[in-house]
């Protein structure tokens, strides 16, 4: 559940939709399979909300990054990286998918 921005430094608690950015991250992650075969492993598929306050939204972005998670970028360390680029475009209602399989 949402509670306040994503940005670990913002204080500011999530109160409506309409306010600042919301991001829907796709997330994969291998877990072992319940079968007889050890070695097995399953792509598990979830999907976590995020949301930057305004303020953040017009400074920072949301990556995934396998082994560390969700982190908030500068949007101008993104744009230089490519970061977004590993992530699908925002939407018109400024929702991000991102799949990091």
């Amino acid at each position: 559940m949402l509670s306040k921005c994503a940005n670990p430094g913002c204080p500011v608690p999530f109160l409506y939709l309409h306010q600042g950015k919301l991001f829907r991250m796709d997330i994969n992650s291998e877990v072992p399979a319940a079968d007889a075969i050890p070695a097995a492993r399953l792509l598990a598929r979830r999907i976590e909300f995020f949301w930057l306050c305004n303020q953040c939204a017009e400074m920072v972005t949301l990556s995934y990054r396998k082994g560390v998670g969700v982190t908030a970028v500068p949007l101008s360390e993104s744009r230089v990286s490519g970061t977004q680029a590993d992530s699908a475009q925002a939407s018109n209602t400024g929702t991000l998918a991102a799949s990091t399989s």
